[in-house]
């Protein structure tokens, strides 16, 4: 087997596991996904947090 047809076989046998890696990867990824919860139509907004008044306090 000559050096070329070796490292033509290395590389080859690198892509080979790199894409079954990714291929896995995507298909977890895929099979996790959350479903996205369609947004509502609110009358009105949401109240605001309540502003605090006076002076803060340190702890």
């Amino acid at each position: 087997m000559s050096l070329a047809m070796i490292i033509f076989s290395l590389i080859a046998g690198w892509m080979a596991v790199a894409a079954a890696m990714l291929w896995g990867v995507l298909r977890i990824a895929r099979r996790h996904q959350h479903a996205q919860p369609q947004p509502r139509a609110a009358k009105r907004s949401a109240p605001a947090a309540p502003r605090r008044t006076g002076t803060p306090q340190h702890v």
